[in-house]
């Protein structure tokens, strides 16, 4: 009997062994990402700049698929793939910033955590090499929510994150297209900063192109992890020649990055109207209004991704994008503008790129 027992026993714990291993390989998860909006049309865009920026979205999704498959966390995830993007100058994030009238970067970030609501942010930093790093250590290591300008640096050299020399962030065409737009508003031209490399030549069409299809630029990720927990992550260098010490919706919880249990938005757009219409939490709230009123909605976060974005926001005139992520690891994204660069991938499914607004 004592025999039999113990073989049972193994073979239970087999089992059970057998079948956890099983449920962590199906265990569900999925990434969204997105890398800005704005007037991206097959007809402006060459095949070299196409190519490379399906690459570009192709390899945040492989850096992220990878954390998430093999059961890494939600904010893991997100922090890598930013961190990527804001070392990649296709982006208006990190080293392909925009400059603001007095020929600075100025970054901004954000990242909230689901499953606990806990956030962090960073607004106006100008030396952080990767401010979605210093939106997390906000969020971890700190009481507060949000910190700007100097106070953002002082607190990121205590926690020891990595910074750079401002040229670091330095672009030649995002310098060009600064001094067009300040040369457009009167103002004068700043000095080129001290350190960027040598002026480049870029072509008058090729920097119309750049200027459309940047309006918007920033970067965003969602992700959901195989323990169920839902995040959101955003980071920009703002828009072109901004004055003031001007922060846009991509640093502001709610605005620009919201995350529940239930659901996450990582938003690209004209800030000022994102902020107004506090976009990202409000698509979540009609999320999970969809999910209280109906026993089966398998596109609720599409319902309720483009109640805002077709209906609110573009009502009041503003435009943009926002990438959503449901519970059950439905992806979804929204934008009123003619392309938007995005991607996602999940448990189950095979990854999806696109770029224009014709596209899936």
């Amino acid at each position: 009997m004592r025999i039999f027992t113990a073989t049972l026993t193994a073979t239970l714990l087999a089992g059970l062994a057998a079948s956890a291993s099983l449920a962590q390989d199906d265990a569900r998860w999925a990434i969204v990402v997105h890398g800005g909006a704005g007037v991206i049309e097959r007809e402006s865009m060459t095949a070299e700049t196409e190519a490379a920026y399906r690459a570009a979205l192709d390899a945040a999704l492989e850096t992220g698929g990878a954390i998430l498959s093999r059961g890494g966390s939600a904010l893991d995830a997100i922090e890598a793939v930013i961190r990527d993007m804001e070392d990649d100058p296709l982006f208006n994030a990190g080293r392909g910033a925009v400059f603001t009238a007095e020929g600075r970067n100025e970054l901004d970030a954000s990242i909230m955590d689901g499953s606990s609501l806990n956030a962090g942010a960073v607004a106006g930093v100008t030396g952080i090499r990767h401010p979605i790093t210093a939106a997390r250590a906000v969020m971890e290591n700190s009481r507060h929510v949000m910190l700007a300008g100097e106070g953002a640096e002082i607190f990121a050299r205590e926690q020891e994150l990595e910074f750079v020399d401002p040229a670091y962030f330095f672009t030649e065409r995002r310098w060009r297209s600064m001094e067009r737009a300040v040369g457009d508003m009167g103002l004068p031209l700043p000095e080129r900063p001290a350190g960027a490399p040598e002026p480049e030549e870029i072509q008058e069409g090729h920097l119309d192109l750049m200027e459309r299809e940047h309006r918007f630029g920033t970067v965003g990720v969602v992700a959901l992890d195989q323990s169920g927990h839902i995040a959101a992550g955003t980071s920009t260098g703002g828009t072109t020649a901004k004055r003031w010490g001007r922060v846009g919706d991509s640093p502001v919880i709610g605005a620009g990055t919201y995350a529940t249990q239930s659901c996450g938005v990582s938003a690209t757009g004209t800030g000022e109207y994102f902020i107004r219409l506090n976009i990202a939490a409000r698509i979540c709230h009609e999320l999970d209004v969809m999910d209280r009123g109906a026993e089966e909605r398998p596109y609720a976060a599409q319902d309720a991704a483009d109640m805002v974005i077709q209906g609110d926001l573009t009502d009041l005139g503003g435009d943009g994008g926002v990438i959503v992520l449901s519970a059950s690891g439905e992806t979804a994204w929204s934008f009123n503008t003619p392309g938007m660069y995005r991607a996602s991938w999940g448990s189950g499914r095979e990854p999806v790129v696109a770029i224009y607004g014709d596209e899936d």
